[in-house]
C-alpha cells in the first residue's frame, strides 16, 4: 500500500547489509532500473520491502537528499508532511513525524527515530504514531562509478489491508521513490 512506502521509504526487518541481490535484481540495476521486491512478513500482517538503485552521484550528495525532510513529500507518493521533532546536536540521530494520506483512507501518522552513520548507513525504527511495525535500514556503498543505495524495511499498517493489494502498490511506489531519489541527487551534481 502506498501509505506504507510513504512512511517507510524516506524515513524506514533484517539489515540491508544482508540483502543479497538475485540475478534479476542485478540485471535491473545493470539496465539502470531500480529493483524492488515486496514479500509478506512471517506474521502475515506485515510486509518486508527490499530495494536497490545505482546512482551516479557521491554518497554525500545522496545522503543529503535522503535526510532532507522538506524534500520528502515531493519524492514519496501520498506523503503530505515531514517534520523533525527532535535532533541530536551532534547529528547522530533525529526523530521524525510523517503524515500520509491516500484517497478514501484516513491519514496515517508515523513517528520514527533515524540513527545516522553518514554518509553510508541509516537505520530507523518506530517510536510512535499509527503504524504497528516500522523498522529498517538504508545503506550507501560504492559500486563502480556509482553509489549503490540498498533499502530494507519491515512495515505493518495500523488497519487490515489485503496483502496482495499492499504488495501491488508497493511494487509500484518503491521504484518510483528510488527514481525520485536518483533524480534529486543527480540534480545536485549537475
Amino acid at each position: 500500500m502506498r501509505v506504507l512506502l510513504a512512511i517507510a521509504a524516506l524515513a524506514a526487518a533484517s539489515p540491508a547489509a544482508a540483502l543479497e541481490l538475485p540475478p534479476k535484481a542485478q540485471a535491473a540495476l545493470d539496465r539502470g532500473k531500480p529493483y524492488a521486491e515486496v514479500m509478506p512478513g512471517a506474521d502475515g500482517a506485515s510486509g518486508v520491502i527490499r530495494a536497490a538503485i545505482d546512482i551516479a552521484a557521491p554518497a554525500e550528495v545522496i545522503w543529503s537528499v535522503m535526510t532532507d525532510c522538506d524534500l520528502a513529500p515531493k519524492m514519496v507518493a501520498n506523503l503530505k508532511s515531514c517534520r523533525i521533532l527532535e535532533r541530536d546536536p551532534q547529528g547522530r540521530w533525529d526523530v521524525r513525524e510523517q503524515v500520509s494520506k491516500m484517497t478514501f483512507l484516513p491519514s496515517i501518522r508515523s513517528v520514527f527515530r533515524e540513527d545516522f552513520e553518514p554518509p553510508s548507513r541509516m537505520t530507523f525504527h518506530r517510536v510512535g504514531g499509527d503504524l504497528k511495525v516500522l523498522e529498517g535500514e538504508w545503506l550507501l556503498t560504492q559500486h563502480g562509478d556509482s553509489t549503490r543505495v540498498t533499502y530494507e524495511a519491515h512495515v505493518a499498517a495500523p488497519f487490515s489491508v489485503p496483502g496482495w493489494l499492499a504488495r501491488l502498490a508497493l511494487r509500484h511506489d518503491v521504484p518510483m521513490a528510488l527514481l525520485a531519489l536518483r533524480r534529486e541527487a543527480m540534480a545536485r551534481v549537475q
